[in-house]
């Protein structure tokens, strides 16, 4: 994935991945360019000829007035990138145009995206500027078209942060709900002992009810989550474990079961998910989940963030 090497890649350039000045001080580089647009629209980048840069320089296009983004937390996020030699779009998540989650540590980003986004707040638009060699190594980025001579400026806009877990009101769940096991912050799957068998019909239980916003169809949603089937011995599949996943919500990226229960919810939510098969696989299943067409699919999924 060439946004996977692009966030990842890290130069051995002179620099010590700081940036060159106070963030928001901006620097030489960035003077000569104009960034316009709203937070969460592809920017407009006006160049005044070819853009020199060295050492990492960054500055606040946009102040969000959202929470700060810490170290080792997970942001929505949309990245343009810039050939300041060329003066041309080299990548824009815009173009997706779904919004990327991150995980904000130098085990995930390199130090040019660490400075876009550690210490920023939700709703920013910060301009990143550098030299090809301290962005991406001495070689440039062969992928984006950028080499090693040229500079690189990079466009960020900090969209959405996710919360931890549910947060909210706890509500009672629904007669056919199936006991979770494992912790409650982190359900290894459920128990089906005394649960009714499932209907033809999709259901819905809220375990939690979140305090956020009401997620929109077409957004892009921060999950963590649980499947399995309907007196299966283990999950087939979840993310408790690991990371949270993202995905578009209401536009036929996941199963229809999905789209037409998660939509509406609000963040911060736990909801437990009976879909049918003809909202689910599908008369086909899953063979490589082991899922069949007669099967009844059960999620557990709390509702993290939406972007």
């Amino acid at each position: 994935m060439l946004l996977g090497a692009v966030l990842v890649a890290c130069g051995d350039g002179t620099g010590d991945g700081s940036a060159s000045g106070e963030s928001g001080g901006g620097g030489a580089a960035l003077e000569s360019v104009e960034i316009s647009g709203e937070v969460g629209s592809d920017p407009e980048v006006s160049w005044d000829g070819a853009m020199q840069a060295g050492e990492i320089e960054t500055e606040v296009v946009t102040e969000g007035d959202g929470d700060e983004v810490e170290s080792g937390e997970q942001v929505f996020a949309h990245i343009w990138i810039g050939n300041g030699a060329t003066q041309k779009k080299a990548f824009s998540t815009y173009d997706a145009p779904e919004p990327q989650l991150l995980t904000v540590d130098e085990a995930s980003l390199s130090p040019l995206f660490l400075e876009g986004l550690e210490g920023q707040t939700v709703g920013s638009r910060v301009a990143i500027a550098a030299s090809a060699e301290t962005a991406f190594g001495p070689e440039g980025n062969p992928q984006l078209d950028i080499g090693a001579g040229e500079s690189v400026l990079t466009v960020i806009d900090v969209v959405g942060g996710i919360e931890d877990g549910p947060e909210g009101k706890d509500q009672e769940a629904a007669p056919w709900v199936p006991d979770l096991e494992g912790e409650p912050e982190a359900p290894t799957g459920f128990d089906f002992a005394g649960a009714p068998e499932p209907t033809d019909s999709l259901r819905t239980s809220v375990l939690v009810e979140g305090e956020g916003e009401v997620v929109e169809k077409g957004q892009t949603i921060a999950a963590d989550y649980l499947g399995q089937v309907y007196e299966g011995k283990k999950p087939f599949d979840g993310s408790y474990a690991g990371q949270p996943a993202s995905f578009p919500i209401g536009v036929g990226r996941v199963v229809q079961g999905w789209d037409q229960a998660l939509v509406g919810q609000t963040i911060g939510s736990r909801v437990v998910l009976a879909i049918p098969p003809e909202l689910g696989y599908g008369k086909g299943g899953n063979e490589a989940a082991g899922i069949a067409g007669t099967d009844t699919l059960y999620f557990v999924v709390d509702i993290l963030g939406a972007a």
